[in-house]
């Protein structure tokens, strides 16, 4: 595994644009609970502020996406609108979400069977059609995936893939039924998205975990077998949430007070202010190791967001993520951050 996937050649430090212009299609992959989604969003709008047209693409439903975007309604397969460049300038963020259903029904028409689509609605047997083949579900949105990408009303694709467990599995179903089916439409739209994934220039997978031990591990995990059965190029890796690093926690609470030209703390508190710095010191040795762990078993670069205390997150908490998510793509060098 080479940092940035093959083809990686020392260069230039990242521009954000340019960055965001070397895959067409973006699969973000992470555990449940590490801030996939709020980092799709964060890259979506990074990519709108450098000028970027960018569709967020959700899987089944748009879930917190609208909330992080300031939108009270949620939105459905057809594209809405969540934000815009500052100044009317180009660039701005489209949300969809796409169901296998949907999808069905879309590549139902295409083919001409648009009077058996209808009739399948009518008798309840869509939902049967969408899942009597093992991975069909998962190559009709990855099809509409790879519409969207042919179809260039978009300079970037971020997909917000099933959480690690079921990403893998969601990404090599269509080599599976490459493999199973003998012929067909189907089989050749499967062939058509192997040849999507395994493009650097057209996809590639960015990977988000926590600087925890289980998250760092299955993120290592998750890239060894993205690598090795998608053959999709990996972009760096994001570690969402870091703590700040404080110095001095070591300090005494009385002696830093008089320093400051404060009143000193009682004992009680005093007693209270040395158990908070000795706890914070354990996560930052914790964040420390994990992050260099990372850093040994994964040879990609790492880009670090900050862990935002105020929650939930909306709009002004994505736009400081946004613009500490470019900060850390500009400080990547052209070996470490080259996609593809």
């Amino acid at each position: 595994m080479e940092p940035g996937g093959a083809g990686s050649s020392v260069g230039p430090r990242m521009d954000v644009g340019a960055f965001c212009r070397q895959s067409k299609v973006v699969v973000v992959v992470g555990k449940g609970g590490v801030g996939k989604t709020t980092v799709t969003a964060a890259l979506a709008l990074a990519a709108a502020r450098a000028g970027l047209e960018v569709l967020v693409v959700a899987l089944d439903d748009s879930g917190g996406l609208p909330a992080l975007f300031g939108r009270d309604d949620r939105f459905g397969y057809e594209p809405v609108r969540l934000a815009d460049r500052p100044g009317g300038s180009s660039g701005g963020v489209a949300g969809q979400v796409v169901t296998s259903r949907e999808a069905l029904l879309e590549y139902l028409e295409g083919h001409g069977f648009g009077r058996v689509s209808r009739r399948l609605i009518h008798s309840g047997a869509l939902d049967v059609v969408a899942t009597a083949i093992p991975g069909v579900e998962q190559v009709l949105v990855l099809g509409k995936v790879k519409q969207l990408e042919k179809a260039g009303g978009y300079d970037l694709v971020l997909v917000d893939a099933p959480a690690t467990g079921h990403a893998v599995s969601f990404l090599t179903s269509s080599g599976g039924l490459v493999d199973a089916a003998r012929g067909g439409p189907l089989r050749a739209q499967a062939e058509q998205v192997v040849e999507l994934l395994s493009d650097p220039s057209r996809a590639q997978a960015l990977l988000v975990t926590l600087p925890e031990e289980t998250p760092v591990n299955e993120v290592v995990e998750t890239a060894y077998r993205l690598e090795d059965e998608v053959g999709i190029a990996l972009g760096p890796v994001v570690v969402n949430a870091c703590l700040p690093v404080l110095d001095d926690l070591g300090a005494d609470p009385a002696a830093a007070a008089r320093a400051a030209g404060v009143r000193p703390p009682g004992p009680s508190r005093r007693r209270l202010l040395s158990m908070a710095a000795a706890f914070r010191s354990a996560r930052q040795e914790v964040q420390s190791e994990q992050l260099d762990r990372l850093a040994a078993a994964l040879p990609l670069a790492q880009v670090t967001l900050p862990y935002l205390f105020d929650q939930p997150i909306g709009p002004g908490g994505l736009g400081l993520l946004a613009g500490r998510l470019a900060a850390g793509i500009e400080a990547l060098d052209g070996a470490a951050g080259a996609r593809g």
